[in-house]
């Protein structure tokens, strides 16, 4: 993706049509010019009508981040903000930021990534305008050693606050997607650094689907959702405002009483509490039995054919109930 695709992209709107030579007018380019950034607008999943005569206009609503908007509401939380159009990673930006001296609660937020990662090394994928992208860091004076968990106080958090959105059944799924209707919605990746005996760092990643759930599903092959499909249009900059404040108040709980003061609020809305999965521990070896949730300390209790077994670490799917 390029910069003047962005750029042209935020001239348009959804309602109403933009002639090529106005935007180029207001970008101070060529119409030759926009009308080659918008062949990009396709392969960066954003859907643009061009009809001859009467210009360009979005095929559906989109919000696109605004850094003047997000920057006062976020600095009244103490969050320094840098706001980007592309970047490989917010979780490796903010890892190079902070060993430069990022301060406590710095936040990166990008329109789009090249180079998103979930757990296990996976790619995350988001396309122009449909996820928020963000990672913030949180300085503690607890040990590494006293971070576990903290990825499930971050989900149960974004549930919390998915859910007075009016996203009623979000659920956290082990160890730290958010799931809703046994679809995905959103993931935490979290990358840890400091000492054993304190203090330490957190980056935590978070990626949301805002819309596109659909085209992402037949992307990578399972079901995807989003939140415009459960509670209707959604502006970014808004779920920011609400997400980021709230994952503040919850990190400060969490230094404070460690997972256990969020224990019983992430066992509600287990999304496999008491039903039957199959957890890969290892690529070899997988264990079935029915999932009672997780302990203070975040493993996940299996209740197996030779007992209740805990585990720290694999990937959790459901398993069809025995006949």
């Amino acid at each position: 993706m390029t910069s003047l695709l962005l750029s042209v992209l935020r001239q348009l709107s959804h309602e109403d049509f933009l002639s090529g030579e106005r935007v180029a007018e207001r970008l101070g380019c060529s119409r030759a010019t926009v009308h080659n950034a918008l062949h990009e607008a396709e392969e960066a999943g954003v859907r643009v009508h061009a009809v001859r005569g009467r210009g360009y206009r979005l095929a559906r609503p989109l919000s696109w981040l605004d850094a003047e908007r997000l920057d006062g509401p976020l600095r009244a939380h103490g969050v320094a903000l840098r706001c980007f159009d592309d970047l490989p990673s917010t979780n490796a930006h903010l890892l190079q930021w902070a060993q430069t001296g990022a301060p406590h609660r710095a936040l990166v937020v990008a329109e789009t990534q090249s180079q998103g990662r979930g757990r296990r090394g996976r790619a995350w994928h988001a396309a122009l305008g449909s996820g928020l992208l963000f990672s913030l860091l949180w300085r503690s004076g607890r040990p590494v050693a006293e971070l576990s968990g903290l990825s499930l106080a971050v989900g149960a958090t974004l549930v919390r606050v998915l859910r007075r959105l009016g996203l009623e059944r979000a659920m956290v799924k082990w160890p730290n997607d958010i799931q809703v209707d046994d679809a995905k919605l959103a993931g935490v990746l979290i990358e840890l650094s400091g000492d054993m005996l304190g203090p330490s760092a957190a980056v935590i990643g978070v990626g949301l689907n805002v819309l596109d759930g659909e085209r992402l599903s037949r992307q990578v092959g399972q079901p995807v959702t989003d939140v415009q499909r459960h509670i209707g249009p959604v502006d970014r900059n808004g779920l920011l405002l609400e997400l980021v404040p709230a994952l503040l108040e919850g990190l400060d709980r969490f230094d404070q009483g460690g997972f256990a003061a969020f224990h019983a609020e992430w066992q509600a809305c287990h999304a496999h509490q008491q039903r039957r999965v199959s957890l890969q521990a290892s690529p070899e070896h997988a264990v079935v039995g029915r999932a009672l949730g997780v302990d203070e300390q975040g493993a996940l209790l299996l209740e197996t054919e030779t007992g209740v077994r805990r585990f720290h670490a694999g990937e959790v799917s459901l398993r069809p109930e025995a006949a």
